[in-house]
Formats: structure tokens, C-alpha cells, sequence
């Protein structure tokens, strides 16, 4: 990302989120309201630049699709676009719910992004503190548009700046209300974007002074990563258009480096969904696109 300016990967993400809203039958996960934070001409921008890419994505689908505009969207979003967002969200606001219904009090987003939990969910205003962690463009660009869209967040909201490569301080966190209770981590969408110290440094930092019990759900790129081409070569892909916007993939884990990583922060693997689980969870039965991301997990771990 550069300096200044707000996250497209962020962007992105609440594109496919809106255009599964829109358009997908059966829903994995309806973000019903991430439409509302991109405007018409950036979705219609999206688009455009996805259907004129479609060389770049799959030629014979390029061929065979050819003039079928809107089966050719379709195509490039469940297949390379929305498979990852989806699922990895549906599967953290299930763990999330269950915490809450456990007594869970905080709840810590980082790289927040366009999330849109905080106004599905107003019922949990006075229940739960949601702290929203990103890099300060990407939270003044959400911050700008929510305005235009006249969507206040709840009170119970608070944004915290970070750049998640730059040393983790607790100090922004603290300042904004932040304690020592039974805490609940999301990190989705951004551990690829970091090297494994800055992962391991970050697990470290953000359990060092929370209760035991606390936990976070996180998805991760195995091994495979960067030898992996996936069903039309859209591993390969998604690491080639990373690169491009300037938001490059820096890490994968074998499952024993994953687990010894946690274990180094304090940390039990509770449970670990393999893209065969993902799939088997979110996207069976289906008569679409959409199936699970090769080389991406999910994991749950929790403070011993």
C-alpha cells in the first residue's frame, strides 16, 4: 500500500462481500450493507477492469464467455474474488457470536477495512467494545464515506491506527478504552501480508496482556502458496495481482510452523479448517462458481 493511500485490497474485498449480497443464491455470508460503502462508478469500475482483465484471469473462459458480459463478472468473482472474503467471515462472526453468548466484552478487528459487523450487529452496543485497528488511510477513507452515506457507527466503535509492519504498541489501544478483559482477535485478509517475525512479533504483543481464554481467528496461506496454481490458475493469480497493487504476499506456513508459532505466543490451535473443510463447511452443494481457495486455512486459537 502506498503511503497515503487507502487500501485496494480493502476495496476489493467489499466488492465481492456486495456482490455476493446482490447476486448469489444460496448467501455464504450476506454483508448487506458493504454496497453501501462503495459507490456505483467504483463498483461499475471494478467490474469493467475485471471483465476487460478476463485475458489475465483465463483465456479459454475468455473464449468459451466471449460477449457474455455478466456470466464472464460472475465467473471472475466466485472464482478468484469472493471464495476467501466469504467464508473466512462467515466462519469468525460464528466464533465471534458464540463468544459473546460466552461473555465476551472485546472484540478486536485488525485491518477492520470496510467491515460492516459493528453496524449489522447494534444490539451489541452496550455489550461489547469494538475496537477497530487499520492503517490511518484506509480508516479516513472509510471514516469519509460512511459520512456520505449517512451511516453513524455505534458508540461502542472506536478506531485505532496501526501499521501492522511497524512494531505493535499497545499504547493506541489502551488510550481508547481498551483493558484487561477476555478479548476476542480477528485477523483475516492480512497475515499473507506479512512476514512470519512480523506475524509471530504481532501474536506476541496482542496476547501479551489479555486473560487466558481469549482468543483470535486468523486465516493463513500454507506451503503451497507460491507453487500452487488452483483451479484456473487462480492461486498464481491472486499472488501476481497482490503484487500489482502494492500489497505483495510475503509468508506461508506448514501446519507444524503454524502451530509452534501459537504455541511460542501462548497460543492452542482450538480449530483448524483445511480448504477440504472450508469447502465441505461453505460451499457444498453448490451449483455456482464459488469453492474453497486452495492453500488458504482458517484457524481459532485461544490463550492458555
Amino acid at each position: 500500500m502506498n503511503k497515503g493511500e487507502s487500501s485496494l485490497t480493502s476495496l476489493i474485498s467489499a466488492f465481492s462481500r456486495a456482490y455476493h449480497s446482490q447476486f448469489d443464491t444460496p448467501k455464504i455470508f450476506d454483508d448487506y450493507l458493504a454496497q453501501e460503502l462503495i459507490t456505483q462508478q467504483e463498483f461499475n469500475d471494478i467490474q469493467t477492469n475485471m471483465v476487460q482483465g478476463i485475458q489475465f484471469f483465463n483465456k479459454e473462459i475468455a473464449e468459451k464467455l466471449n460477449g457474455q458480459t455478466e456470466e464472464l463478472l460472475k465467473w471472475i468473482v466466485q472464482t478468484q474474488l469472493s471464495p476467501t472474503p466469504l467464508a473466512r467471515a462467515a466462519y469468525c462472526e460464528k466464533v465471534l457470536l458464540n463468544e459473546v453468548m460466552l461473555g465476551l466484552q472485546q472484540y478486536v478487528i485488525l485491518g477492520a477495512g470496510l467491515d460492516t459487523f459493528s453496524l449489522r450487529h447494534p444490539e451489541f452496543e452496550n455489550i461489547l467494545e469494538i475496537f477497530e485497528i487499520d492503517h490511518p488511510a484506509t480508516q479516513e477513507f472509510k471514516k469519509k464515506r460512511l459520512a456520505e452515506v449517512n451511516l453513524k457507527l455505534p458508540s461502542n466503535v472506536h478506531f485505532v491506527s496501526m501499521d501492522f509492519t511497524k512494531k505493535f504498541s499497545s499504547e493506541n489501544l489502551l488510550d481508547n478504552g481498551f483493558d484487561n478483559k477476555k478479548t476476542f482477535f480477528s485477523l483475516l485478509g492480512v497475515s499473507y501480508y506479512l512476514t512470519k517475525e512480523e506475524t509471530s512479533s504481532l501474536l506476541d504483543h496482542l496476547f501479551a496482556n489479555v486473560p487466558s481464554g481469549s482468543s483470535i481467528v486468523f486465516d493463513y496461506a500454507d506451503e503451497k502458496l507460491f507453487k500452487e496454481q488452483g483451479i484456473s490458475n487462480r492461486v498464481n493469480n491472486m499472488v501476481k495481482m497482490a503484487a500489482a497493487s502494492g500489497e505483495p504476499m510475503k509468508s506461508c506456513f506448514t501446519y507444524e510452523e503454524m502451530e509452534k508459532m501459537l504455541e511460542n505466543s501462548g497460543l492452542l490451535i482450538y480449530e483448524h479448517l483445511t480448504p477440504d473443510k472450508i469447502n465441505e463447511l461453505y460451499f457444498d452443494n453448490r451449483k455456482d462458481y464459488l469453492t474453497a481457495f486452495e492453500t488458504i486455512h482458517y484457524v481459532h486459537a485461544v490463550k492458555k
